[in-house]
């Protein structure tokens, strides 16, 4: 009969526990969904897929070619233009800096992304309907 030594079976507790540790980072990483962030380019501009949905939120004073990114959006003059997947996502800025937007327009956030980020969980795949009316 073999005998193993305590180093041994320390050794392959180690292993087991390793192994177990990333098939377990691995699953949350696939439940909780993609969060790819691309670098922020340098105007400013953030282009990221979230949840599989593009977010891309482009600075009141420009970022690039495509006209401060408004595409004839409903944004007021000083705020960024926030699209998920080409749409445009109302956001407004309260005066005590707090963001809010449509979809969420009772929950308060830190800045455009995470309120951008809500409203992608908020819409659980559907579309983002265009404001009418403004």
């Amino acid at each position: 009969m073999n005998k193993i030594t305590r180093r041994q079976a320390l050794s392959a507790s180690a292993g087991a526990l390793t192994a177990l540790g990333l098939a377990g980072a691995t699953a949350h990483a696939a439940v909780t969904g993609p969060r790819t962030a691309a670098p922020t380019t340098p105007a400013g501009t953030i282009d990221e897929v979230y949840q599989g949905r593009r977010i891309r939120i482009v600075p009141a004073s420009g970022g690039g070619d495509d006209h401060g990114g408004h595409h004839g959006g409903h944004q007021p003059p000083g705020q960024p233009t926030v699209l998920i997947d080409g749409r445009e996502l109302h956001v407004m800025r309260n005066a005590d800096g707090s963001w809010i937007s449509v979809v969420n327009h009772y929950e308060t956030f830190s800045g455009p992304l995470p309120l951008a980020r809500a409203a992608v969980r908020e819409l659980q795949g559907a579309a983002l309907v265009p404001m009418g009316g403004m």
